[in-house]
């Protein structure tokens, strides 16, 4: 692997437990990391990425919370379904927060189209949440998801490579993006590969960029039961500042919008320390601090 700092060389030396459960007839995998007593933190890959995304950055966490990271299906090493609308990703979130034996509901972290998961989630279901971070998915007005369905087109027909390494010099970042750490992109492609007749492919089945449905992601947001936080890179072409700021606004400005300075759409990859160093005072203040009320409007004279 290229020279890697030390930070990053004892984050994926401290490795996790693997764990599979079946939801819905598909088999589940996920990574546990640190003490189970410790609240929990939940967290959710993007589209066409897996649980290790977040492997070399869980165990920088554990020294307060307990972290698992799954696989949704289709990705990783789940299983695979013929269809995936956004619900069936729910139910498997569910399904793990409850076999993974947090001592209480957890906080769920949610990157790209892991965001969104989250946020329907937060919606539906928050109440089984200790609050929500969405980082870098996009809520636009009035479809979320052109964008995305647009970088689906560059994932529909992934090529078998002859071997490991012929392969993992094909991986690349979508949307394309400077990343400063090819340890960390190196690490990740190894990690993404699956062996197929004929040599090596992605591990991600093409159909999850498959839209369902025609939910609006705007109502799911304003309607979130549980805390919410957004981060973003300053710098991504997927949440912009405008987006940013449209998503800050149907939570009546009521929850944090943190931007982290150069960073991309891929802030966990190209700026690692400064998304941990965000999130762990998030984390902190949501532990002595209470949202304030929403705003209410002035009744007519």
């Amino acid at each position: 692997m290229t020279d890697a700092p030390r930070w990053f060389s004892e984050a994926i030396a401290t490795l996790p437990t693997e764990h599979v459960i079946d939801v819905q007839g598909c088999p589940i995998h996920y990574l546990k990391w640190g003490d189970m007593r410790l609240p929990g933190l939940l967290l959710v890959h993007g589209g066409a990425a897996h649980a290790h995304w977040w492997s070399f950055l869980a165990p920088l966490l554990i020294n307060r919370y307990s972290v698992v990271a799954l696989d949704l299906s289709g990705h990783g090493d789940s299983g695979r379904r013929e269809v995936y609308p956004r619900r069936i990703w729910i139910d498997e979130i569910l399904a793990v927060i409850e076999d993974a034996g947090f001592p209480g509901p957890p906080v769920i972290v949610g990157h790209s189209m892991g965001g969104l998961v989250s946020i329907v989630a937060a919606s539906i279901y928050g109440e089984k949440l200790a609050g929500a971070i969405i980082v870098d998915a996009p809520v636009r007005k009035p479809d979320p998801e052109s964008d995305s369905a647009r970088r689906g087109q560059e994932f529909r027909n992934p090529k078998v490579y002859p071997d490991r390494d012929t392969a993992k010099r094909h991986f690349r970042l979508v949307p394309g993006q400077p990343c400063d750490n090819p340890f960390i992109l190196e690490y990740i492609a190894e990690h993404s590969l699956r062996e197929v007749e004929g040599g090596f492919t992605w591990k991600f089945d093409p159909k999850v960029f498959v839209r369902m449905g025609t939910d609006l992601m705007s109502d799911y947001l304003a309607s979130t039961r549980c805390r919410i936080a957004l981060m973003r890179g300053e710098l991504s072409v997927v949440v912009p500042a405008e987006t940013g700021e449209y998503m800050y606004d149907l939570l009546d400005r009521n929850a944090p919008l943190v931007e982290i300075p150069q960073a991309h759409h891929h802030l966990i990859l190209d700026q690692p320390l400064a998304f941990i160093a965000a999130l762990r005072a998030l984390l902190s203040d949501w532990e002595h601090s209470v949202p304030r009320k929403p705003r209410t409007l002035a009744p007519d004279a």
